[in-house]
């Protein structure tokens, strides 16, 4: 092909909001994921913006550092044999280079495309970054229910393990033939006392206040996750199981 007709958008539409696609690899988003940060890993990603294919995602010490973006950039590339049309990204200086590399390829390998008619990158504002953002969507609502789901079995496991009667051990010191919930409601039987150690429950209160709160323990953010629930509820969903989880998870992406 000679050219490209970039000019199918209807008067008074927003592209980017409509992702218009001519097709595959018209268009890689690629955008940096922070949510694991704070346990030293950082995640950046490019999607295909047609197909919704993730080409590429990568754990990285930094995604922050253009030099390591280019790099993922270029081995996208030299991984699939070819680039796209277009590549965007947010305006972060991580993706300066990015757009270096892309120019100067494009009007290398494809001179017969005018970069000043398609431009071989384009910065998009974060918000602007429909393709790569709504993506994100996914590792958040995965964060949402993954977590409830596991606590959930663990809450189970729990309760398993604490009312469970274990095998009597005549070598064994502490306790056996009974389960530990027993065991400690009978401890006087045993000979032993209770340790534990009165405390003022409101002082404890305020400390876990102080030192963060829940926030400390979420995997998502309260707006979020009252939104979640929301959803989760309005669909009429009750039990959540490994058998339903992904059937709920693909009711509910669409609404989120």
């Amino acid at each position: 092909m000679d050219s490209y007709d970039t000019s199918n958008n209807p008067e008074g539409r927003n592209q980017h909001k409509d992702c218009l696609s001519l097709g595959p690899h018209h268009q890689w988003s690629g955008d940096g994921h922070d949510k694991l940060s704070k346990i030293g890993f950082l995640i950046w990603a490019i999607h295909d913006q047609w197909s919704g294919k993730w080409l590429g995602m990568w754990v990285v010490p930094n995604n922050r550092l253009k030099t390591s973006i280019a790099y993922l950039y270029l081995s996208l590339i030299y991984e699939i044999g070819g680039m796209p049309l277009q590549t965007t990204t947010d305006c972060g200086s991580e993706t300066m280079e990015v757009y270096g590399f892309a120019t100067a390829l494009r009007e290398f390998f494809s001179p017969n495309l005018s970069t000043d008619e398609l431009p071989a990158h384009q910065f998009l504002k974060s918000v602007h970054n429909i393709t790569i953002e709504c993506g994100w969507l996914h590792v958040d609502l995965v964060q949402w229910l993954w977590p409830q789901l596991i606590q959930q079995e663990l809450d189970k496991l729990k309760h398993w393990l604490n009312t469970h009667t274990v095998q009597f051990n005549w070598n064994k010191i502490l306790p056996s033939g009974v389960s530990s919930n027993v065991a400690i409601a009978l401890h006087k039987d045993y000979g032993v006392e209770d340790c534990l150690q009165p405390v003022d429950c409101d002082v404890v209160k305020n400390l876990m206040v102080e030192i963060g709160g829940k926030d400390l323990v979420r995997f998502v953010d309260t707006e979020y996750s009252a939104h979640a629930q929301l959803i989760f509820n309005n669909l009429g969903f009750k039990d959540l199981t490994f058998q339903n989880v992904w059937p709920f998870f693909s009711a509910m992406l669409p609404l989120m």
